[in-house]
């Protein structure tokens, strides 16, 4: 009997103990925004160094109560990070297409550029960083931070976004741009969020409800898929050629 009310106590015991530590654990303070921003900046850098390029495709569909399109595009991005598009079919509403789909692609192959990409990146030098707390994603745990533009800039946006909690990439984006990006539209609201690809994390999905003056209520959702990363001789190959370009 004894023996058996010592082990009892014993395992009492031990389940104490891992209580108490599991309840340290998940009690630790939250690191600082400029802490989780500087990692975030970190292994953006060496994603950066390492990536290949790659190629993908993209589909966008758009609908309201009047009108509906969808459009499959092949994205072609190089080791800089420039991005090139290429429309592979499109149905359905032309205005929609005209002044919303290839508005997009014009828009997000400007931004892609080296001189635009630095203005829009999420950084110190363009946003206030504010951590707001941790969460649990599909993705693992994630650290939500508050993003407040210090521009006006129609590439920037106000809202939070979740860094992983083990590696400091960005997940999810949430919000609505900086700048509204036209007369015609009364709201925008959007979800970015992001899938790994080998080491790399590419832009998964976009789901968008804009209020438009006119055609009221309007959603538009952007799926992205088959991605394939470009083998290492090709960012060699791109290297080469700028080189040659300074010299």
């Amino acid at each position: 009997m004894k023996s058996t009310i010592k082990n009892v106590l014993s395992t009492l015991a031990i389940a104490l103990c891992v209580v108490t530590i599991s309840s340290a654990q998940t009690s630790d303070p939250l690191p600082s925004a400029e802490e989780v921003v500087a990692k975030m900046m970190q292994f953006d850098a060496q994603q950066q160094s390492e990536q290949t390029g790659y190629t993908a495709v993209r589909h966008y569909a758009a609908v309201n109560k009047k009108r509906h399109a969808e459009m499959l595009v092949r994205v072609s991005c190089d080791s800089s990070g420039a991005k090139k598009f290429t429309i592979v079919s499109e149905e359905g509403s032309g205005s929609i297409r005209k002044h919303v789909f290839h508005k997009l692609l014009s828009e997000e192959t400007e931004a892609s550029r080296q001189g635009t990409r630095t203005s829009t990146r999420l950084i110190p030098d363009n946003y206030q960083f504010q951590m707001v707390r941790q969460e649990i994603l599909e993705t693992g745990p994630a650290y939500v931070l508050s993003v407040t533009p210090k521009t006006a800039n129609k590439y920037l946006i106000d809202g939070k976004i979740w860094v992983n909690a083990n590696d400091y990439s960005i997940v999810r984006i949430e919000g609505q741009p900086a700048k509204n990006p036209s007369f015609w539209v009364r709201s925008v609201h959007f979800v970015h969020t992001y899938q790994k690809v080998g080491q790399f994390w590419f832009a998964s999905s976009t789901r968008t409800t804009s209020g438009i003056r006119i055609f009221g209520e309007s959603q538009l959702t952007i799926d992205n898929s088959d991605y394939a990363l470009n083998p290492p001789a090709d960012r060699m190959a791109q290297a080469n050629d700028q080189g040659r370009l300074v010299r």
